[in-house]
């Protein structure tokens, strides 16, 4: 099979993809394999009792690896959610880094694997015309199942790099927080932040389960010094400004 992107260097077919159920194709999720090598990832990426997948696989020195077409929908995201959308595996394309992840110890992404994905982040953006605020993590789009790829993910040199939205993040300060319990407006503002900026959160003005794995999620992507799950104000000021900031082409 012919690499839809130039810079895979080799297409091993995984069985698990199916038709896209809608489109378009408008979003990239990044993944770690969260396996102890990238060997193991891969037989289970083509393993059909496995039933996942994903379009690419990215070695830890870079090398690039395609799994499924493009035009075809793999199996990567799982139960998900962003902006509206319940099924990303129709509308992304799914990026797997090899890496450990939380598992086992979090090790750092070595410089060539990460601008390995930077360049097919960019290659993709500009063959799909992807948005940088549809750049997302695993964790984003399943903030209760998913961590990955993780706080240590570097977000910012991806940023740097032309890839995804960021901020700076606001510093970590004392002042009002918000936890799992807290009741009220000031906890229904937060969730319509949250759900405004793509979170599944509803504003129940309940500071519950899902709005504490939402809070994780977005530390985890936009606030890594601290993931807590709990809305301080360094959390709070990065989502305002990550909202005042949200690019539109």
């Amino acid at each position: 099979m012919i690499a839809d992107s130039p810079l895979a260097s080799h297409f091993e077919p995984s069985p698990n993809h199916g038709e896209r159920l809608r489109g378009p194709v408008d979003a990239i999720i990044l993944h770690y394999t969260g396996m102890p090598t990238g060997e193991a990832a891969l037989a289970l990426l083509c393993a059909p009792e496995s039933q996942v997948s994903c379009h690419y696989l990215v070695w830890e020195d870079g090398r690039i690896w395609q799994l499924a077409p493009e035009s075809r929908r793999a199996w990567h995201a799982g139960k998900s959610f962003w902006a509206g959308e319940t099924d990303l595996n129709s509308r992304s394309i799914g990026i797997e880094i090899v890496n450990p992840g939380h598992d086992g110890g979090c090790p750092a992404y070595p410089d060539a694997q990460i601008e390995a994905v930077i360049a097919l982040c960019a290659d993709i953006k500009r063959r799909l015309a992807i948005l940088p605020q549809r750049v997302l993590a695993h964790s984003d789009v399943a903030p209760s199942r998913k961590s990955d790829p993780g706080e240590y993910f570097p977000w910012r040199r991806l940023h740097e790099a032309g890839i995804g939205h960021w901020v700076a993040p606001a510093a970590l300060r004392p002042g009002p927080a918000y936890e799992p319990g807290a009741m009220g407006p000031p906890v229904a503002a937060l969730q319509t932040l949250l759900a405004a900026y793509g979170y599944e959160v509803p504003a129940s003005g309940l500071y519950d389960t899902a709005t504490r794995d939402a809070v994780a999620a977005f530390q985890r992507h936009f606030r890594p010094e601290k993931v807590d799950g709990i809305a301080d104000l360094s959390t709070l000021e990065t989502l305002r400004g990550l909202l005042a900031a949200l690019p539109t082409a």
